[in-house]
């Protein structure tokens, strides 16, 4: 692993091991929907809309929850912190604020332009 500290890879783990049991606690919760009594559009479009929102933050936490489930795996594979894109070490700056991440700060940049 590139020499990389040991402590920031146990931080890492629990950090993710943490955010993974949140997500699976919220994502097995099911949504509750609150019923429109009076039948009004207003109602019933806001209701849509909330249902809508609902779902879509559900999918963001799916999606989140592959990439918790990714890292927790390359810690145990030995290959956390390397990029996937370059296979370069990935900084431990960037590792600290974000557990998950796939890539160096330069495959990351240049994938958003």
């Amino acid at each position: 692993m590139h020499g990389m500290d040991p402590q920031l890879i146990e931080n890492a783990r629990i950090t993710l091991e943490g955010e993974q049991a949140r997500l699976r606690l919220e994502l097995s919760e099911e949504v509750e929907h609150p019923r429109v009594a009076h039948g009004a559009q207003t109602a019933a479009a806001s209701e849509v809309s909330e249902s809508q929102r609902g779902q879509q933050m559900r999918e963001r936490e799916e999606v989140h929850l592959v990439s918790i489930n990714g890292a927790l795996a390359r810690i145990s594979a030995g290959t956390f912190g390397t990029c996937l894109t370059c296979g370069k070490p990935i900084a431990p700056e960037r590792l600290e604020v974000l557990a998950w991440a796939t890539d160096c700060i330069d495959c990351h940049a240049s994938k958003r332009r």
